[in-house]
């Protein structure tokens, strides 16, 4: 188990070198910078974020990774940090604060943020900002806004956006093109259980996604995977849950932590 339990983390990595960070612990309620990093075997707690927050994303590596946005209490945050193993340092906003977003990338100088949610007045987002190692740009919409969605984690080139709700749970499936001019999302075959505040990990081609929860508000253990064409489900959790962060460059080698 992680040191300290929480929801709405976010994670970065895979099995057996991970990172998670941030999140809401219930007892004392807060909102949380805690910093775990994973060897295989164990979890230790290192350096927290600088701003505490929660129903965050990141991605990258161990060692390298990138987090932006989030719920810092009573608002939605635009901060941007970069790991780099041991510490994290403030870097560029994005263009939109935002939580409960999906996001894709190999390391801390490339990165996707995508979709979101923010307050007032109440707005899910199809915007999609891209991280160059310096700053933000906007780029390609997703075709509908979407908050409470996951993505297949390993790359900025070519990432892969799924589930969330729309208003209410979806299970649509999108693909990212850079190689597009402008960077391009396409509709892909949907997912076998539609459902919200999940985790995923893997790449476009090879993808993962866990936990959510449904219409009915009730926890789910579901796992699916992804080949580039269709979803396919497979083991479950073994434990049920939504709000949790998770990690994976491949969809044989991913984690699920806190919720």
């Amino acid at each position: 188990d992680i040191n300290s339990g929480r929801s709405a983390n976010g994670g970065a990595g895979s099995t057996p070198a991970a990172v998670t960070f941030g999140g809401y612990t219930p007892s004392p309620a807060a909102y949380v910078g805690l910093t775990e990093v994973w060897n295989g075997s164990s979890w230790t707690e290192v350096n927290d974020l600088n701003q505490a927050r929660a129903e965050l994303a990141g991605d990258g590596t161990s060692t390298s990774a990138i987090t932006g946005g989030g719920y810092v209490g009573p608002g939605r945050t635009a901060l941007t940090e970069s790991w780099n193993g041991s510490t994290w340092t403030e870097v560029a906003d994005l263009n939109q604060a935002r939580e409960d977003y999906a996001s894709s990338g190999s390391d801390n100088t490339a990165n996707l943020v995508i979709g979101g949610y923010t307050t007032p007045p109440g707005t899910y987002f199809a915007k999609t900002e891209q991280w160059n190692g310096s700053s933000w740009t906007e780029v390609a919409d997703l075709p509908v806004a979407t908050s409470k969605n996951a993505s297949a984690q390993a790359s900025v080139s070519n990432a892969l956006s799924f589930a969330g709700s729309t208003g209410s749970n979806t299970a649509a499936a999108y693909e990212w093109d850079s190689a597009r001019p402008v960077g391009a999302w396409t509709s892909a075959n949907t997912m076998n259980t539609g459902r919200r505040q999940l985790a995923g990990g893997g790449s476009q081609t090879a993808g993962i996604a866990f936990g959510g929860e449904n219409s009915g508000s009730a926890n789910l253990a579901n796992t699916e995977q992804y080949n580039g064409t269709s979803w396919t489900e497979v083991n479950d959790l073994n434990t049920a849950r939504y709000l949790l962060g998770g990690a994976g460059v491949a969809n044989t080698s991913a984690i699920a932590v806190g919720g």
